[in-house]
C-alpha cells in the first residue's frame, strides 16, 4: 500500500533500526517504544490483519518472534516479555498493517499492560463456549 507506513519502511522510503530480516519477515526496533528495546516483527507483504494472512507465514512470523524474543531477553537481561498483537481498530490496532510487538519487562518499569480486569464467567457459559469454538476449529 503506498500510504502504510510500515511498507514504507520494508521499501526503505523512511529509515528504520533493523534487528533481523529474510525473505518473508522484518524486525524493527519501535520509533515510539513502550521501553527500551520494544520491537515490532512485520511481514514484508502488506496484510492488515492475521485473519488477511496464510497459515504458513503466520507461523514463520511467530517463529522469528519466538527467536527475537529470546535474544531480547537474554540481551537486555529482561526478567519477562509481553507479545502483543491486535487487530482491527476496534482491537486496539493503530496502523493496519500486521505487527507483532515483543517488549521487554522488567520489574518497575511502569508499564502497566497486563492490568485488565475479566468478566465473571459461569461454568455453563464457559461450556457452551469450548462446545461451539471446539466444532470450528
Amino acid at each position: 500500500m503506498d500510504d502504510c507506513i510500515f511498507c514504507k519502511i520494508i521499501k526503505g522510503e523512511i529509515p528504520c533500526y533493523k534487528i533481523y530480516e529474510n525473505d518473508l519477515i522484518i524486525v524493527i526496533l519501535d520509533a515510539m517504544p513502550l521501553c527500551s528495546g520494544h520491537t515490532l516483527v512485520l511481514p514484508k507483504a502488506h496484510y492488515q490483519t492475521i485473519f488477511d494472512m496464510n497459515e504458513s507465514l503466520a507461523a514463520e512470523i511467530m517463529k522469528v518472534s519466538w527467536r527475537v524474543s529470546n535474544v531480547l531477553v537474554k540481551t537486555l537481561e529482561a526478567e519477562g516479555l509481553n507479545l502483543i498483537q491486535n487487530n482491527n481498530r476496534v482491537a486496539s490496532q493503530v496502523i493496519p498493517h500486521f505487527h507483532m510487538h515483543l517488549i521487554p519487562r522488567k520489574a518497575n518499569d511502569g508499564l502497566n499492560i497486563g492490568s485488565w480486569v475479566g468478566i465473571k464467567a459461569t461454568d455453563e457459559g464457559l461450556q457452551q463456549m469450548a462446545d461451539q469454538l471446539q466444532k470450528a476449529v
